[in-house]
């Protein structure tokens, strides 16, 4: 193993910009022909939608290609939905509510549970799943099914406990209480980068409130979904009541669809802010229930204060899972200026050692970006960074020789509030370093974008954590950790990032309303 560029010496600039690799960033191995490991249940496999109990095709016939991100090899066809068949789906969902919404919340519970001991069953040909599809390591596949897993088990928790209130009343005689009853139809649009998570996080609740679901599955990532689909088949949920859409090129057709129904009334979604903005705009109309999980743009704090190996750890976790593409990675890195050096390079040394290729590789920690718009967008931020002063410290190129989807995993130092990456998410493996001096001034940095999702800090000061934790513009902070994601804990963001609350005891008011009933003419009791 090569040392780590020297910091003082700053070998790699603007001027003579030449990325580096450390030897193990390369795989030939899995460039050269990969194989996949087969599936223990190969009716997991679907190439058809999931709509009112049937596995259906587009009434066009029309299907659109599913690629390996490391491979680009094709690995199935999915439908080609249009309007026209996400309102079917509506209108299944639309038949199912009246007997579903009527079913008590145990055994609403009970059909949550079994999906979630189906999940658990079949947790190693998910992640097959996952891994082909999105690209990430079968480590961090697996993880994620057994989180998407989760889900199901904490809403079958909730379900029985969907509780109303009783209110005192002003004027004598009258009784007031109320009760919280599913809000209806939901849209659900979910992203690529979770394709197990994202899609269990918004069913889960949904269907703990007595609510039926049209699913739009990414249309990069639909075999999971259909997979998860074929486990509710099979753990009795009724016809009807949770509907999968696919489509890849008719995406913006069928998310019209789902907002501008009037038979909707609920619409949740992770995705851009941009996208958010178009769906809101179009769920108007209608003026439909909303929770949007939007961009962020992650400040990650260290202070003087800080335990370095923790900070760096923690980092790490949260720079580079699942190849920095996640709504909540960090994406601005502020390290104190008497701190700074030994951050940069202990984090640089840390991610020289990562293993980059092919998901089902022995021993990848890192794989290949979703597609090539991802990678042009990661090479675009490090190339405006190095001609704007920053350093390289470690990779900053493509790896073709693995495949046209793969980049190396990047650290730059040197950092300013006028480069891209500090305006934009960057949605992949470059962690950019800034350096500051007081608490004042990087809570300025932090907060100074439209968008506030998550945040992340490192002191051993008490009295700053709480400081620092309330001063942070964002829906969620991590105080001395690097992952905050637990189906336990509410998870949304404000400003820009979005409305509403996933996850926790929170995320099942997300489908629901409150009626507020009031009982007259109560009067005192006769003796």
């Amino acid at each position: 193993m090569r040392p780590v560029l020297s910091l003082a010496a700053r070998s790699v600039t603007r001027a003579n910009f030449q990325p580096r690799l450390a030897p193990r960033l390369f795989s030939r191995t899995y460039a050269m022909g990969h194989t996949v490991p087969p599936l223990s249940d190969k009716s997991l496999l679907k190439t058809l939608s999931y709509v009112n109990g049937e596995w259906v095709g587009a009434a066009s016939g029309k299907t659109f290609e599913v690629t390996d991100p490391s491979s680009h090899e094709v690995i199935a066809t999915q439908p080609e939905m249009d309007a026209a068949d996400t309102r079917k789906a509506i209108d299944a969902a639309a038949a199912a509510l009246p007997a579903f919404r009527k079913l008590t919340g145990r055994e609403r519970s009970r059909m949550l549970r079994k999906w979630y001991d189906l999940m658990a069953e079949n947790a190693e040909d998910l992640a097959k799943l996952i891994t082909w599809e999105n690209g990430k390591p079968i480590a961090d596949a697996k993880g994620e099914v057994t989180y998407a897993a989760n889900f199901f088990e904490w809403f079958s928790e909730e379900a029985p406990r969907i509780y109303g209130t009783t209110i005192p009343a002003s004027v004598a005689g009258n009784r007031i209480f109320t009760i919280k009853e599913p809000v209806g139809v939901c849209g659900l649009i979910t992203p690529w980068n979770f394709p197990a998570a994202m899609i269990t996080r918004k069913i889960g609740p949904a269907l703990a409130a007595g609510c039926t679901v049209v699913a739009k599955s990414p249309g990069e990532t639909p075999l999971t979904a259909a997979a998860l689909a074929e486990l509710a088949h099979r753990a009795g949920i009724p016809k009807g009541v949770v509907n999968f859409v696919t489509a890849l090129k008719n995406t913006p057709e069928v998310g019209e669809a789902i907002t501008s129904s009037p038979i909707v009334k609920k619409v949740s979604f992770t995705g851009s802010t941009n996208v958010g903005k178009l769906l809101m705009k179009q769920s108007s109309a209608t003026l439909k229930k909303l929770s949007f999980e939007l961009g962020g743009n992650a400040p990650f704090i260290v202070f003087d204060d800080a335990d370095l190996d923790t900070a760096v750890a923690g980092a790490i976790a949260s720079k580079f899972r699942s190849s920095g593409q996640t709504c909540v990675c960090a994406n601005r890195i502020y390290v104190q200026r008497g701190i700074y050096e030994a951050f940069a390079a202990a984090f640089a040394k840390k991610v020289e050692s990562f293993k980059v290729g092919g998901g089902y590789e022995a021993g990848t920690t890192h794989g290949p970006l979703i597609h090539d718009r991802a990678v042009s967008k990661v090479e675009s931020h490090v190339t405006d960074a190095v001609k704007q002063g920053a350093t390289v410290l470690i990779g900053g190129q493509r790896l073709p020789d693995l495949g046209a989807n793969f980049f190396a995993p990047t650290v730059l130092r040197d950092m300013t509030v006028d480069m891209q990456l500090a305006q934009e998410e960057t949605f992949g493996p470059v962690a950019g370093l800034f350096s500051f001096d007081t608490e004042a001034d990087v809570v300025r940095l932090a907060n100074s974008t439209e968008v506030g999702l998550a945040g992340y800090f490192f002191s051993k000061d008490v009295q700053r954590c709480y400081r620092v934790a309330e001063a942070l513009e964002v829906g969620m902070v991590g105080v001395n950790t690097g992952l905050i994601s637990d189906p336990a804990a509410p998870f949304g963001g404000v400003k820009e990032s979005g409305f509403g609350r996933e996850g926790s005891h929170l995320g099942v008011d997300e489908y629901v309303v409150t009626k507020t009933v009031t009982m007259g003419g109560v009067g005192p009791l006769q003796t």
